[in-house]
């Protein structure tokens, strides 16, 4: 919060320091000279802003000794206020506000994106997977975001701690579809899981994990899936060893995505067979396997698997063959 609010400490002091002085001459000219209170502020503002009215009405010794110090305190708390003034506008700091401003409103407007908490390596390739797929999310990092570097845009981020609840609301977790926790440290990743699920229970959790140890206290907190990048990796270079071919293909099948290529999962609505069904002579389509429970599937299904009402099909095809199996199985 403080990283926040310093371009724009600055600017308030030099308010402050001026409605002060503001302030002290009114005081003084009301204890002093025993001025009503518009008076007094009428008498404040002629004599700081140095326009040459006369005064309201004759000043006492002590008067002019207090309108001198006010003109002397003036001068340097005048020329603080139009230096912070020029620096705010002239340095972009304005622009920055306000478009800071439209991003929080858009933000708002979001529905069904995704939360990234932690920008680090993982949560930036996690980023670059949901843009190349036209899924809209918000970063949340605590330190300064460096977006110079990124060879895709970022529209939404959030520059605060992930743990806080005010942070994740900023980041609209109420209307999010899923949240994805990067965080190096278990211990926030788990805080920030807990904070999600609370505040909602819908939302789906996919969380990074170090430590053996923390992946039962991920999943007891709310966390749908736990990952630890560490142990994917070795498995990874080991199957790049036993099937390099079969591990290439797999990771172009779950990472390359264009109108003539993708997978995508769709929820059947209706009881009937693979056989039935028929997806791949009437969409060209094919089903690469079955979703039948939490954590049931059914690879490369027979044409006598059962299919039935939300099931979710692991689909194979173009923009436009998914669409029709989508309208196949409604």
């Amino acid at each position: 919060m403080a990283e926040k609010l310093r371009p724009f400490l600055k600017l308030y002091t030099s308010v402050a320091l001026f409605a002060a002085v503001i302030l002290s001459g009114t005081t003084g000219y009301m204890v002093i000279e025993h001025y009503t209170l518009l008076e007094a502020v009428y008498m404040t503002i002629i004599t700081l802003s140095t326009v040459g009215y006369g005064e309201i009405r004759p000043l006492s010794n002590p008067g002019r000794v207090f309108t001198i110090i006010l003109i002397l305190a003036n001068l340097g708390t005048f020329a603080y206020l139009v230096s912070s003034l020029s620096s705010y506008f002239m340095d972009g700091e304005f622009i920055k506000t306000v478009k800071l401003y439209k991003m929080k409103n858009s933000i708002k407007d979001l529905r069904g994106h995704i939360i990234i908490c932690g920008f680090g390596r993982n949560g930036r390739e996690a980023a670059q997977v949901f843009h190349s797929r036209g899924k809209d999310f918000v970063i949340v990092e605590k330190t300064n975001i460096r977006l110079n570097d990124v060879p895709y845009p970022v529209r939404f981020h959030v520059e605060d701690d992930a743990t806080r609840d005010e942070t994740l609301i900023e980041a609209g977790i109420e209307n999010a579809a899923a949240l994805v926790t990067t965080l190096p440290d278990d211990a926030a990743n788990l805080y920030v899981v807990l904070t999600a699920r609370e505040l909602n229970p819908n939302i789906k959790i996919i969380s990074r994990a170090s430590n053996d140890s923390a992946i039962k206290k991920l999943r007891t907190a709310g966390a749908d899936n736990v990952i630890m990048p560490d142990k994917i990796g070795g498995a990874h270079m080991a199957a790049l060893v036993l099937s390099p071919d079969v591990k290439e293909l797999i990771d172009l099948m779950a990472t390359q995505n264009s109108d003539s290529f993708d997978i995508a999962e769709i929820e059947n609505r209706r009881t009937t067979t693979v056989e039935d069904l028929d997806c791949w002579r009437k969409t060209g389509a094919t089903i690469l396997g079955v979703k039948t429970g939490a954590s049931e599937y059914i690879l490369n299904p027979t044409a006598k698997t059962v299919l039935k009402s939300g099931n979710y099909l692991i689909v194979m095809g173009s923009k436009e063959q998914l669409a029709a199996i989508t309208l196949l199985v409604d």
